[in-house]
């Protein structure tokens, strides 16, 4: 698998030092598309329905995330016509990769095959792939800041526009189960796939020298460790082996296992993402692991792994259902929520006035 992965990434690197200058003009034809798909998205809908889909921008709700079933606000798939769900659906696929788009619609099949692991009936509401809602804050198309998201079990995706900026984090995928083994359609399907395997592809790659730094326990946690709470990136720091003590193979595989993340969304939101942890310095990132350092799905299985730098955080962990329910998650740790965005847009409206 060494092998493998040392060959399909051995151009990463240099693709992504030579990340388009052109990014700005980019930034416009993407999000003219998304702001076309927002606002059709509204028109679409009654009153009643605008209601529950439509709050302002300064809504607390904007902060109130989570990727459990839950009740949630919002208007959901369920309370659509096809007509509308297809028009949310667009909103979606004009933000994220071809990989991406398919990887959220995966996750909400994945509702399904809950259905029958759990012996569940077809109209269950736990298990429900219509339970995924969408809720826009402010007016798509102004000047004035705006944002939406769409959410349910095991997805949280937060898109927040301010100028002509469009920022993705928080950005939250998981799959439960991260392998089918029931005797379903799905049977052997992996959503995040690529997640694992380039991880683990790294984590074999580094010396037993190196594996000290790698290495912080050998006991996962139970969930990753930034949670839904934004109080908790504070507390967490890098650790593990910097991107500059990695060989140029391992940076490369590093590199790589980065790109996985940001290769879910739109290439030019991707691009912009990259650029900036460019700025940062990708010399700073770490990269550090707990648990299991091969693949398994047995009892007591798990396994965890973080990636950070000035500027992002990605976390995976593996560890519920016997090391078979995954869960990921992209933070910007400058700019969650658009909030350095958003912070520079108020502060030159301050110094207008």
């Amino acid at each position: 698998m060494k092998s493998t992965f040392r060959f399909f990434h051995f151009g990463l690197l240099f693709l992504i030092l030579l990340t388009s200058k052109n990014a700005v003009a980019q930034d416009k034809v993407v999000l003219a598309k998304m702001t076309s798909n927002v606002q059709d998205f509204i028109n679409s809908l009654d009153a009643g329905k605008k209601k529950d889909a439509c709050v302002g921008f300064d809504d607390s709700l904007r902060f109130d995330w989570n990727y459990v079933p839950r009740s949630r606000k919002g208007l959901t798939l369920k309370n659509m016509n096809e007509s509308q769900r297809a028009k949310a659906f667009a909103m979606v696929k004009s933000v994220l990769s071809v990989e991406g788009y398919k990887k959220i619609t995966d996750i909400v099949d994945m509702e399904n095959v809950l259905r029958v692991i759990e012996n569940k009936s077809s109209t269950d509401t736990y298990r429900d792939p219509e339970s995924y809602s969408f809720l826009i804050f402010g007016l798509p198309g102004q000047k004035a800041p705006w944002g939406w998201r769409m959410e349910g079990h095991h997805i949280s995706l937060h898109f927040t526009i301010v100028g002509e900026k469009i920022t993705f984090t928080p950005g939250f995928f998981g799959s439960n189960p991260g392998k089918v083994l029931a005797d379903v359609p799905q049977k052997g399907k992996r959503i995040l796939k690529e997640e694992q395997d380039v991880a683990f592809a790294l984590l074999q790659s580094f010396s037993p020298e190196q594996n000290k730094q790698v290495i912080l326990s050998e006991k996962a946690p139970w969930e990753i460790l930034s949670s839904n709470k934004r109080s908790n990136l504070v507390n967490l720091k890098p650790e593990g082996i910097a991107m500059n003590d990695m060989s140029a193979t391992q940076k490369t595989l590093f590199l790589g296992l980065i790109a996985v993340y940001l290769d879910r969304y739109h290439v030019t939101l991707k691009d912009q993402q990259m650029v900036k942890l460019k700025e940062s310095g990708l010399n700073g990132i770490h990269f550090a692991w707990m648990g299991d350092k091969e693949p398994r799905i047995a009892e007591g299985a798990g396994y965890y792994y973080r990636i950070q730098g000035p500027s992002i955080l990605i976390e995976l962990d593996n560890t519920q259902n016997n090391g078979n329910h995954i869960h990921t998650v992209v933070r910007d740790l400058t700019n969650d929520f658009g909030e350095d965005l958003l912070r520079s847009h108020y502060q030159k409206m301050h110094a207008n006035h």
